[in-house]
């Protein structure tokens, strides 16, 4: 069953994240979080920590190629 659950929520995440990115909503995926607690807290906390990740990783993506840009 973790590999169903990874791979959904990776799913849900990627395809928030270009709801967000189109539509300049920083904070949807909480209302998508809140649908899928309802459901299920198992697949939602699942979910948060997918987004939590490619959101941490976009930030420190932004702030490396800053820092690179900088020192070209």
């Amino acid at each position: 069953m973790s590999a169903t659950l990874d791979r959904i929520a990776a799913k849900l995440a990627d395809e928030t994240l270009q709801v967000m990115d189109k539509t300049g909503d920083e904070r949807f995926y909480t209302t998508v979080a809140q649908t899928i607690g309802a459901a299920s807290q198992t697949l939602e906390e699942a979910y948060l920590t997918e987004i939590r990740i490619r959101l941490a990783a976009r930030k420190a993506m932004a702030l490396i190629q800053a820092t690179k840009k900088s020192v070209e």
